[in-house]
C-alpha cells in the first residue's frame, strides 16, 4: 500500500488492544505484527525521502545554498507531515490490508 495515499490519522488515537487482537488472539503476536509493517513502511518513507534530498546534495556548501533551497525544506515539511509509520501501519491492520501468518500455529495444525 502506498503511504502517501493513507488514510491514518495523524495524531496519536487510543485502541482497544482486546478488540484490535480478535484476529490473532494473542496481543503480543497483534502488536509484532503492526510493528514489523511499520517498520517496512518507514523504511520505505526514509529512502524515498533520501531519493529526493539527493538531489540537492552539494559537497561545497556556502551560506547562500543553504538559506535559499526552499524546495528541500518543503519536501522535508511534507514527510513531516505525515502520519507516522506505526499511525499507517495500524489502519492497514484493522483495514485487513496486512497479511501475516504464524509459521509455529501452522506446524501445529498439520
Amino acid at each position: 500500500m502506498d503511504y502517501k495515499k493513507s488514510n491514518a490519522p495523524t495524531n496519536t488515537v487510543t485502541r482497544d488492544m482486546i478488540a484490535l487482537s480478535e484476529d490473532t488472539g494473542n496481543v503480543y503476536e497483534t502488536v509484532c505484527i503492526i510493528g514489523k509493517r511499520a517498520n517496512q513502511i518507514a523504511v520505505e518513507m526514509k529512502s524515498d525521502l533520501e531519493k529526493k534530498l539527493q538531489e540537492f546534495a552539494s559537497y561545497n556548501d556556502n551560506l547562500e545554498e543553504v538559506f535559499e533551497n526552499r524546495e528541500q525544506i518543503e519536501i522535508s515539511k511534507y514527510y513531516e507531515k505525515l502520519p507516522k509509520p506505526t499511525l499507517i501501519a495500524t489502519q492497514e491492520y484493522l483495514e485487513g490490508k496486512v497479511y501475516f501468518k504464524n509459521p509455529a500455529k501452522e506446524k501445529e495444525n498439520i
